[in-house]
């Protein structure tokens, strides 16, 4: 990967609490979506794949 992810744009989740305890924050780039945790973006991120992705936010949406 070329670039870092603090270039990336972050956003945090819709499921991510309002009490900062549970964020999880997510920036979309063309080799898939980086995931981190926003409580210590010094940890690397990972990277999903769209697919993997999507799959993973149709199984959330229906839990």
């Amino acid at each position: 990967m070329s670039s870092g992810t603090t270039e990336l744009a972050w956003f945090k989740s819709s499921y991510s609490g309002t009490q900062g305890d549970d964020c999880v924050e997510v920036a979309i780039a063309d080799q898939g979506v980086h995931v981190r945790d926003s409580k210590d973006v010094s940890r690397p991120a990972f990277v999903v794949g769209r697919d993997g992705w999507r799959s993973f936010v149709r199984f959330v949406d229906h839990a």
